[in-house]
C-alpha cells in the first residue's frame, strides 16, 4: 500500500515572492557613445552632433535604454544628455549606465508600485533562482519593502530555503 504524496508547500501559508514574475519583457538596448568619439577617446563637438543628428533612432522604439562609454574617454555630462535628447521620442526608459544599472531602475519603479499587503503577517520566501538577469539590487529592494509587512522572509527555494528575518 502506497501512501499519497502530500505537497506541503503548496498547502502551506508560505508566499512566494518571485522577482521574475515582474521583469519587462521589452528589449534592453545600450548605446555606446564612444562610437561617436574621435579614436574612441575624444569628443569633437561639431562631429559628434553630426553623428548623432544621422543615427538611426526610430530603431530604439520601445526599448529600455541604457547609455555609456566603454572607453575610459573622459566626456562632457551634456554629451549623454544630448544622446538621451535624441533617443527618448523612441525609448520606453533611458538611464545612464549599464544594463545592470538599466536593470536596477526598472525594478525600482516595478516594486515601488506593488502592494505589499498580501503579505502581511505571513511568511514569505524570495524565490532564488531565476532565468532572467536579476540584478541582486533587486533582492535588496524587494526585502525592503516586505520586511514592514511579512512575519518572516526566506531566500532561495521551499525545499532549502535560507531564513533572512523574522519579526519579533
Amino acid at each position: 500500500m502506497q501512501d499519497e504524496i502530500i505537497n506541503k508547500v503548496a498547502n502551506s501559508v508560505l508566499e512566494v515572492f518571485d522577482l521574475e514574475d515582474y521583469y519587462a519583457k521589452e528589449i534592453r538596448t545600450q548605446i555606446d557613445i564612444s562610437q561617436w568619439l574621435y579614436e574612441g577617446f575624444l569628443l569633437k563637438e561639431k562631429d559628434f552632433r553630426e553623428a548623432l543628428k544621422n543615427h538611426d533612432w526610430p530603431q530604439y522604439e520601445n526599448h529600455y535604454v541604457a547609455i555609456h562609454c566603454s572607453t575610459d574617454a573622459i566626456i562632457p555630462a551634456w554629451a549623454s544628455i544630448l544622446v538621451t535628447i535624441h533617443v527618448s521620442p523612441f525609448a520606453k526608459k533611458v538611464v545612464s549606465g549599464n544594463l545592470q544599472d538599466l536593470e536596477t531602475a526598472l525594478y525600482q519603479e516595478i516594486l515601488a508600485s506593488i502592494d505589499y499587503s498580501k503579505y502581511q503577517d505571513k511568511p514569505v520566501i524570495i524565490k532564488g533562482c531565476s532565468k532572467k538577469p536579476v540584478p541582486e539590487s533587486a533582492y535588496i529592494l524587494a526585502v525592503q519593502k516586505l520586511q514592514p509587512f511579512a512575519k518572516s522572509i526566506m531566500y532561495g527555494e521551499a525545499c532549502s530555503a535560507v531564513p533572512l528575518f523574522k519579526r519579533k
